[in-house]
């Protein structure tokens, strides 16, 4: 029920904030505050899942390492992992590093060698645990993004397809082993500003697959380098983007096999190092086999299991495993003791990177909780010049019968509706910033539109002929509302005709190609309402001062 006390509570709220553009300057303020928030917390938190996305993405969920000479036996293992509830497949890995020559030249600044990292993989087992096939970058378009692909987009002819060549690891055409580096390795593919990548000058002739390369490893055998580098040659069959930077610049992909036999680490005769000697052959005596190895196993996690859970048992199938092996006879070749070997979930394997980002979020939010106290302050100060200049109307408020509770909610709810515009538009503004940033951020790197510095120019022009003829009419306040506005504007044009565009987001020092574009909505809502709870309180002193207001002093000199 509707009584007269809400009626004129609600109409007088309403009369003061529609009458006077001071408390929209309130509302921008709370806005701005809001939306400053919402952009920087949630860029931060983007960064963050996609730290942990791209994690996923080329590891799975936990990896068994043990770097440099590896496991053996690695075979009986996957199968013993796979046999799990908790897994739903497991890889072997090799990784290294190693140089890679290019099919070309030096010049630029360019190398003709590069130092890369190098992972041997086997593809069809890597793509259950990864997303080994999504990656690649010369494959035939899913059908909803063939539609926003440029029209000089390669992949978009079929003949480019080179997804077959890339599962198999090896050249069809020349029968070389196949290699798949990083789409930023290669100095002459270009990243255009829609995400796709095109070729330096525009000449395909630069495009990779069907080139040949040449990579050198170094074995390690008992603990020590090899004096004797391992070079071979390798076909580019493919190239691959993750989204991480650091990933597509400096990751090769070949097979399993190929490391194995670069390294050393494939399946082998075994000889007796104590000295003895065949006596027909007059060689180190053969006492066995040295099985293949792999430095690391990635697996990944069943149906709504955790990667911990994953951890933990895997962690128990090496044990059993190393248990079996080492009671067997027939196994000159053990595999390394527990202790020595590294269990890891892939979070655990990025903590150096996402904890010190997890900790500068909530250090963020910490530090920039004073919006809040600025949005009281805000209030505060606008609505005590309101009740100062309101105090005739509060005082004959009074002496008609207005009780004290009701003036006090006049202003609550003048203060609690300013919080709520503001809030709302400010979450608004950040969405619309946070979705678009890439495109912003683009846009920043190219020099401003010709026809807008001029648009800026002429607004400068008009706010100084506004100006101008304030003056003349001698009003002090149009003129000088005039002449800031022709000064900002002006300096805001200056800077658009000298904007030659800049790099904000550097992928070599953010580590992926895109500024992250998703929204916190978690944090939005906690500070819209926080937003919201401050101006309240912000509100409840000048309000407060209101309801006290004695009728008889405020009419006194009326």
């Amino acid at each position: 029920m509707i009584t007269a006390h809400t009626m004129y509570v609600a109409l007088l709220a309403n009369r003061y904030l529609t009458s006077r553009i001071i408390p929209w300057i309130a509302v921008a303020a709370v806005a701005l505050c809001v939306a400053l928030v919402v952009i920087v917390v949630s860029v931060m938190s983007g960064f963050l899942d996609m730290l942990r996305t791209s994690g996923k993405t080329m590891m799975g969920d936990v990896v068994i390492r043990f770097p440099i000479s590896g496991i053996p036996h690695y075979q009986d293992l996957i199968d013993d992992l796979e046999r799990l509830p908790e897994v739903a497949a497991a890889t072997p890995t090799i990784d290294t590093f190693g140089l890679i020559e290019m099919p070309y030249g030096t010049g630029d600044g360019n190398n003709l060698v590069e130092t890369v990292q190098v992972w041997g993989i086997d593809p069809e087992s890597f793509n259950r645990v990864s997303e080994y096939e999504n990656i690649l970058w010369w494959r035939t378009p899913p059908q909803e993004e063939i539609a926003s692909l440029p029209a000089d987009d390669l992949r978009l002819d079929p003949a480019r397809d080179r997804s077959e060549a890339a599962m198999l690891m090896k050249d069809p055409a020349t029968g070389l082993p196949g290699i798949v580096p990083g789409i930023q390795i290669s100095v002459f593919n270009e990243r255009r500003a829609d995400g796709t990548y095109g070729f330096e000058g525009g000449d395909s002739n630069y495009w990779m697959p069907g080139k040949q390369v040449e990579l050198t490893l170094v074995p390690i055998k008992g603990g020590r380098l090899s004096i004797e580098p391992e070079s071979r040659a390798f076909s580019i069959v493919n190239e691959f983007q993750s989204g991480v930077f650091e990933i597509d610049d400096n990751r090769v992909l070949i097979s399993l096999e190929d490391a194995q036999e670069m390294l050393r680490l494939g399946e082998g005769r075994l000889y007796d190092q104590t000295g003895k000697i065949d006596p027909e052959t007059g060689m180190p005596l053969e006492i066995g086999t040295s099985p293949a190895r792999a430095t690391s196993i990635y697996l990944r996690a069943g149906e709504n299991v955790t990667p911990e859970q994953v951890r933990i048992a895997a962690s128990t199938a090496y044990d059993r495993f190393w248990s079996d092996n080492a009671q067997r006879e027939d196994r000159s070749v053990k595999p390394p003791f527990p202790s020595r070997v590294t269990v890891m979930t892939w979070e655990q394997q990025l903590s150096s990177i996402i904890a010190p980002v997890q900790k500068e979020r909530e250090l963020m939010r910490i530090l920039f909780s004073i919006v809040y106290i600025v949005c009281a302050g805000l209030v505060l100060s606008i609505f005590w010049a309101i009740v100062h200049e309101k105090t005739r109307d509060i005082g004959i408020l009074r002496a008609i019968g207005a009780s004290r509770p009701g003036i006090l909610g006049i202003f609550l709810i003048y203060g609690l509706v300013i919080g709520l515009l503001g809030s709302m538009v400010g979450v608004g503004l950040g969405w619309l910033v946070v979705t678009n940033i890439n495109a912003i951020h683009d846009g920043l790197g190219e020099p401003a539109p010709i026809w807008l510095t001029i648009s800026t120019f002429v607004i400068a022009a008009t706010l100084l002929a506004f100006s101008i003829h304030a003056a003349l009419k001698g009003s002090i306040l149009r003129w000088l509302l005039g002449l800031i506005g022709c000064l900002v504007i002006g300096v805001v044009g200056s800077a658009m005709a000298l904007h030659r565009g800049f790099l904000l987001w550097d992928p070599s020092v953010y580590y992926f190609n895109e500024v992250p574009s998703q929204m916190d909505w978690f944090t939005a809502l906690l500070t819209m309402g926080g937003a919201v709870l401050f101006s309240v309180i912000g509100a409840a002193i000048p309000a407060a001062r209101a309801a006290d207001t004695d009728p008889v002093k405020a009419l006194r000199y009326e």
